[in-house]
């Protein structure tokens, strides 16, 4: 019998998918958790998840599309919690409860990820449904990407979490 060898998997592949603050945060904690472990780390923004590596300009060329852009804009400090956001003060509320408890804001979060080399992919299709660009994004963003790289992604990697 000959033993076939395998490349070992190291690697953690997350899949955002919504772009609530947090389980942003959750994601992003995670992702900066396995980077410094040394595992080649990557995130992959689809649907709402595209919000938070968004710059925050409005976006969309169609009617809708633009309709979309002003009442969902991206950006990292305009995404609320998934529960008790009424309307923007709950953002604000858990923006100030971080502070005092001295919890790292969203933001810097997203730069140590990136710093300690966690790749972002953001998801093509969304990208094309939701009308963004990807001059929209911010600085540092991989290539767009379809679900059959970030597959591959996964494919390499020992876990693959959906957020």
């Amino acid at each position: 019998m000959r033993e076939i060898e395998m490349e070992e998997k190291n690697g953690t592949t997350i899949i955002v998918m919504t772009g609530d603050m947090d389980y942003v945060m959750a994601a992003f904690n995670i992702a900066i958790g396995a980077a410094s472990m040394g595992k080649e780390t990557n995130m992959f923004f689809t649907f709402w998840g595209v919000k938070a590596i968004m710059k925050g300009n409005f976006n969309g060329t169609s009617f809708f599309g633009r309709m979309m852009g002003f009442m969902n804009r991206g950006g990292i400090n305009r995404i609320g919690p998934s529960r008790f956001n009424f309307w923007g003060l709950g953002r604000w509320m858990f923006k100030q409860l971080m502070k005092k408890h001295h919890i790292t804001p969203l933001e810097e979060l997203r730069k140590t990820a990136m710093d300690l080399g966690v790749k972002f992919h953001p998801c093509q299709m969304s990208m094309e449904v939701m009308e963004i660009k990807t001059e929209d994004l911010i600085p540092g963003v991989e290539g767009v990407c379809g679900v059959a790289s970030m597959l591959e992604m996964a494919d390499r990697s020992k876990q693959t979490l959906f957020i």
